[in-house]
């Protein structure tokens, strides 16, 4: 075999070995951070020996651990770049944020689903004198929040019912759903009016809309937050479609390598 024919075929299997890795990482996310590895081999078609040459590899650089019981566990060594990449996703959305804000008037914030809580990355304040205000890196829980019941919405019934399960329901006001069968059925009317409101149920006064980003790399929303009195009904078929919008555009940015600005 000629030489430049040997690097190539060695650097589409370092590829190869490099997409298979991050997959086997998606897996495990997905099956709630740890596995063995014939569930792994189950899941995604790759032979043992092949998983476990992976695995081997990825609990030598600290990204996976080896747990007592032999199953495999993601790492702490993820962590750091998780909450990095979180940070850089808050800083990419922000323009998209302002943009909201401009549109609506109103608080502009983006959330993920982290484990069982949702965490705010990002916030673009009000310019009004009378304003919500959410800590970038709060964590809530779902069932309180639109930007909860959004990232909800399209989970299947049977997961959202085992999250409530671990979670439990506290009511944050006298408004907020604490039943798992209502929750469901208030997930049903978000799919299919396609966004999600907070209608005084993490704070007594504070409407909030949300919508998810559509395809976005890791489950995300965002949402519009003000006071009840100007987040009204009639306020709300104005704000979605701004949402809706600009939740294309950065779903759109963030799968592109080099992000357009929201004006693009």
């Amino acid at each position: 075999m000629p030489r430049g024919s040997h690097v190539s075929a060695d650097r589409a299997g370092g590829v190869q070995s490099l997409e298979r890795a991050f997959d086997l990482l998606e897996r495990m996310a997905d099956a709630g951070g740890e596995v063995g590895l014939s569930e792994l081999s189950s899941s995604s078609g790759l032979p043992l020996p092949t998983i476990h040459r992976l695995m081997r590899t990825l609990v030598s650089c600290g990204y996976v651990r080896q747990q007592p019981n032999r199953r495999y566990a993601l790492g702490p060594r993820l962590i750091r770049l998780g909450e990095t990449a979180s940070r850089l996703l808050g800083t990419w959305a922000r323009p998209y944020l302002a943009e909201l804000v401009e549109a609506t008037g109103e608080t502009a914030n983006m959330a993920l689903l982290d484990g069982d809580e949702v965490v705010y990355v990002a916030q673009v304040p009000s310019r009004h004198s009378m304003r919500m205000f959410t800590e970038v890196g709060r964590r809530v829980l779902p069932h309180s929040t639109g930007v909860g019941k959004a990232l909800l919405a399209d989970v299947p019934p049977e997961e959202v019912r085992a999250l409530l399960a671990r979670t439990g329901m506290p009511a944050a006001t006298d408004r907020t759903i604490t039943d798992p069968d209502d929750f469901l059925t208030e997930l049903g009317r978000i799919r299919a009016m396609g966004y999600a409101v907070d209608d005084n149920e993490q704070e007594i006064g504070v409407r909030c809309l949300a919508v998810t980003v559509p395809d976005s790399p890791t489950a995300a929303a965002i949402s519009i937050s003000g006071p009840a009195g100007r987040v009204t009904e009639s306020a709300t078929d104005k704000i979605i479609p701004v949402l809706h919008e600009v939740a294309q555009a950065l779903s759109l940015a963030l799968a592109t390598t080099t992000a357009p600005s929201p004006s693009s």
